[in-house]
């Protein structure tokens, strides 16, 4: 197995290229900046512009898998400017890998995964989604989602397996939300947000990789959730992350009011609720290691620290 990785800087891709490294799986990744562009055994980089649909086509020789990570962070002021860059960087991305898959000649690809998000669930407190609702959020998130996985669709045109992964709430002490979230708390002005009554639907980063590698090992097909069997309300996780720091909760939630003015259109994320369902990817015999809230925020702020594979870290 060899496998392609667009995306491989960020958070995730950076634990799927670990995990990798680590069963000794080649990795080709694709980068904008060709100074990133390392060549060596088992790790090699090649340079992509999807806003010019520009690729390396060498990036696919003996390739059986494609694991595609590429957008825009979410996580900015969604501004005019900014909208259209969130949702063009995840629609470019994926254009610029079909055509070149498509002028191929000859193709080892067996199985295709794309992120996608949970945010295409309607806000509820009370439903509790599968991958078989169709309903969309009206929401900006909504939007993305809808088209970024109706741009995924076309790549069931091609012959080989084709899936998506709807991400929930990663946790991880290298970045995400969870950083943002226990700092406040460390220092003792944490707080849950509104009602705290919204769901959040997590997984922890360890699960999160090795559920892609599942789904190419199997060389799945269609749609699955990326979220732990056990979603939390955000007071039930504000108290689980104060517990875990050894630190009390002692303001009142905040407003949301307060982070309209902050964040903007952008703080729509901190209070919508989507309470997400595991069981279609647990059927097919992914097993979780971290399932509850406790005990993976527990692994997240005590585990040891390891020393970093040094090709990753030079190349990060």
């Amino acid at each position: 197995m060899s496998v392609l990785i667009t995306g491989a800087t960020g958070l995730i891709g950076q634990a799927i290229t670990q995990k990798l490294r680590e069963q000794n799986i080649a990795v080709h990744y694709l980068t904008t900046r060709k100074g990133k562009i390392k060549k060596e055994e088992g790790f090699k980089g090649f340079h992509w512009d999807p806003k010019k649909g520009e690729i390396d086509m060498h990036c696919f020789e003996g390739v059986t898998a494609v694991i595609n990570l590429a957008g825009s962070s979410i996580s900015q002021r969604w501004t005019k400017t900014n909208k259209k860059k969130i949702l063009r960087s995840r629609l470019d991305s994926l254009q610029t890998l079909r055509k070149g898959i498509e002028n191929l000649k000859v193709s080892s690809i067996k199985s295709f995964v794309s992120a996608s998000a949970i945010g295409i669930y309607p806000n509820s407190l009370d439903r509790y989604y599968t991958e078989d609702i169709t309903d969309v959020d009206s929401s900006f998130l909504g939007e993305v989602v809808s088209k970024w996985e109706e741009e995924i669709s076309l790549f069931n045109n091609l012959k080989f397996s084709v899936a998506a992964i709807r991400i929930g709430l990663v946790l991880s002490q290298e970045g995400g939300a969870l950083p943002a979230m226990a700092k406040p708390i460390k220092y003792y002005v944490g707080a849950a947000f509104g009602s705290g009554e919204q769901w959040q639907s997590w997984i922890h980063i360890e699960d999160l990789a090795r559920q892609f590698l599942f789904v190419i090992d199997q060389e799945l097909q269609g749609v699955f959730n990326g979220v732990a069997p056990n979603p939390v309300t955000n007071t039930k996780l504000t108290k689980e992350i104060a517990v875990v720091l050894n630190r009390p909760l002692i303001l009142p939630n905040i407003p949301r009011g307060v982070m309209q003015l902050v964040l903007g259109d952008m703080s729509y994320v901190l209070f919508a609720s989507q309470r997400v369902s595991s069981k279609k990817i647990e059927e097919e015999g992914f097993e979780f290691y971290h399932k509850n809230i406790c005990n993976a925020l527990e692994s997240i702020f005590h585990k040891a620290q390891e020393p970093s594979d040094a090709i990753l870290k030079e190349f990060v």
